[in-house]
Order: C-alpha cells, then sequence, then structure tokens
C-alpha cells in the first residue's frame, strides 16, 4: 500500500490565508395578510409594518397579501405595493372564499422560518408581531397574541367574552380565550399545518391541538383604522358552530341528554294526565292545553335534534366532494428567484 503524503504543500508555510467567516443567516420572517374590502386602510397598514420591519435590520421579511376576492380597489392598491416592495407576494382569489380560507392560502405559499398571521385593519399592531418573534426565538414554536384590552363596542366585546369561553368549554381542545388569528409558526408548525385541508375550518383550534411549545404575548388591541369589522355577529356565530362540530362531539351529546330530560318530562305528563283521569274525571276536557305544550315541545325538540345532525352531516358531504378550497385567479410579486413578475396559478 502506498504511503499517503499528509504533509501541507510546501508554499502553504509561506502564506496562510485566514478564510473570512460568511455572515450569519438572517431569520426569514413571513407575513400571511388577508384582505377583503380595506382599500382604506391597506397603504396605512404596509406602511407601519414596513416601518416596525426597518427597525430591526437583523430580520428578513415576506410580505403576502391574500385578496379574498375584495370589490372595492383593494387588489389595485396590493399590486401597486407589489411594484414598489419586492418582499411583497399578492394571492388573488377567482372569489371570496372567506377568512379562514385566505389564511390558509397564505401558509401554502409562505417560505419563511417563521410564519405570521395578522389582519390588515391595523387593530393588531405591526410593532407586535416583533415581539412575536423574540418569544419564537426564545424558543417557542407556536406564539399566540392574547388581547389584553379591545377598542371595540360593548356590544362586540360581549359577544366576542362569551364566544371564546363557550368554545373553550365545548370544544376538546384547550383553545386559548381572548386570542385570534394573530400568531406565529414555527416553519415546522406551518408545514404540518398545510396537512390539515378540510373545508370548514377553524384554523387557531387546529393550532391549538398541533401541541409544540407555545407561550403566549399579551398586547393592547387598538381601533379599527378604517371599514367595517369582517366579522358581524352571523359570521362569528358560523364561526363558533365551526369551532364547536370541529373539535367536539358536544353538540351530540347535548341531544342525548335533551332526549333524556323530554322522556323525564314525558313520563311526568303521563302520570299526571292518568292521574286527572282517574280522580277528575269532571275537567278531563282541560288536558287539551297539556297536550298542545307537550306536542310543540317535542316537535320543537326534534327539530333542534335534527338541525344538529344536519350540520354534522353537512360537514361530511363537503368533505367528501374533495373539491378545491380555493381557487387563485393570479400571484402577483416576486419569482422563486427573487425576481419581480407575475405568474398565473
Amino acid at each position: 500500500m502506498t504511503q499517503q503524503d499528509i504533509r501541507p504543500p510546501a508554499q502553504a508555510s509561506a502564506h496562510v490565508t485566514l478564510a473570512t467567516p460568511e455572515p450569519a443567516r438572517r431569520p426569514l420572517i413571513s407575513y400571511v395578510l388577508p384582505v377583503y374590502n380595506e382599500q382604506d386602510g391597506i397603504a396605512a397598514f404596509h406602511t407601519e409594518l414596513t416601518a416596525a420591519l426597518d427597525a430591526r435590520p437583523d430580520l428578513a421579511a415576506e410580505l403576502v397579501y391574500v385578496n379574498d376576492g375584495s370589490s372595492d380597489g383593494s387588489l389595485a392598491i396590493l399590486q401597486g405595493l407589489a411594484q414598489k416592495d419586492d418582499r411583497v407576494r399578492v394571492i388573488d382569489f377567482a372569489r371570496n372564499f372567506g377568512h379562514q380560507i385566505a389564511i390558509t392560502a397564505g401558509l401554502d405559499i409562505a417560505t419563511g422560518d417563521a410564519v405570521i398571521v395578522m389582519d390588515t385593519d391595523l387593530q393588531d399592531p405591526p410593532r407586535v408581531s416583533l415581539e412575536l418573534v423574540d418569544a419564537w426565538r426564545d424558543g417557542a414554536e407556536i406564539v399566540h397574541a392574547r388581547r389584553r384590552s379591545r377598542q371595540d363596542t360593548a356590544f362586540k366585546r360581549t359577544t366576542a367574552h362569551m364566544f371564546y369561553r363557550l368554545l373553550r368549554s365545548w370544544t376538546d381542545v384547550d383553545i386559548p380565550v381572548d386570542t385570534g388569528d394573530f400568531r406565529l409558526l414555527d416553519r415546522r408548525v406551518a408545514d404540518e399545518l398545510r396537512r390539515y385541508r378540510e373545508r370548514s375550518r377553524f384554523v387557531r383550534g387546529i393550532v391549538a391541538s398541533m401541541g409544540y411549545r407555545q407561550t403566549e404575548i399579551s398586547f393592547d388591541r387598538d381601533e379599527r383604522f378604517a371599514g367595517e369589522t369582517k366579522y358581524p355577529l352571523r359570521k362569528m356565530a358560523r364561526l363558533a358552530i365551526d369551532g364547536v362540530t370541529s373539535f367536539s362531539t358536544t353538540p351530540l351529546k347535548l341531544i342525548t341528554r335533551l332526549g333524556f330530560v323530554v322522556l323525564l318530562l314525558s313520563l311526568a305528563g303521563i302520570v299526571y294526565a292518568l292521574g286527572m283521569k282517574f280522580f277528575r274525571p269532571d275537567i278531563t276536557v282541560s288536558g287539551w292545553t297539556m297536550l298542545m305544550v307537550v306536542v310543540l315541545f317535542l316537535g320543537g325538540t326534534q327539530m333542534l335534534s335534527l338541525g344538529v345532525l344536519g350540520s354534522y352531516i353537512g360537514r361530511i358531504y363537503s368533505e367528501a366532494q374533495r373539491r378545491p378550497l380555493y381557487l387563485v385567479r393570479e400571484v402577483i410579486g416576486a419569482d422563486e428567484d427573487g425576481r419581480d413578475g407575475r405568474r398565473g396559478v
């Protein structure tokens, strides 16, 4: 066997060149920003967000705006932002698919080491998102932004308070109270979340059910900059139904309990009717009132039960259709190699 010469070359002793250490790579933070009819506030939000990011040169950013079928001038404003800022990408939906689906689309395209989901109405201050980043860099994999206070009407605050407590008490998942969709997800968590493809989505419940290392950052929620809330009472109720039916069978259990209650009331009614028949036969005609009450009560109970069952069956039907969660007309912004451009999807 030939002996290997391990001596350094002669010229190496004359000049020793020290390798220049490469600069540490800045973590890339992706912002997923759903937009629906926010033309009056997008520019102000973008200005405040970029100002907050400019104060943190240790971070790189990717801004993914999702135009959820806006009917106002939101898309034109987003196109202008994409032309001026190479960090901006815009997903333009073919129609309105809803806030939770818009979040899903943004997560599907975001490439950052961490992903922050937040709305563009300036109720969630962009500066707070940097506190989420700091908590993530300290080791957390999911960072929830919890509302310490909120600048809303008394009715909105009351219904929101009831909404979060109802979800927490009815679902099988420990969903943090007073937290919306404003949160940070580690890259690994975001990749796992992309595997959840149910149609009736409740993202905050899905995230809470995933585990990982979770923490909270409290903040004071500001007043909406412009426009009106995109979650009125009707949509809040629908979101609550999606949350409960996605993570709990409590309504079905309530039907069973209600059935026992109705059975006991029916037995009491039978005993009463028999007692009146034998002990007060002279006024048995008056039982007509009780008969109507019992019939109407049973009818209402049955309709309520069918409605709850229908909600679950409807979800099964929607999932069985296996239709796309959303349709994208166009993605505007930086291509994979970082150059500006636009491509259809």
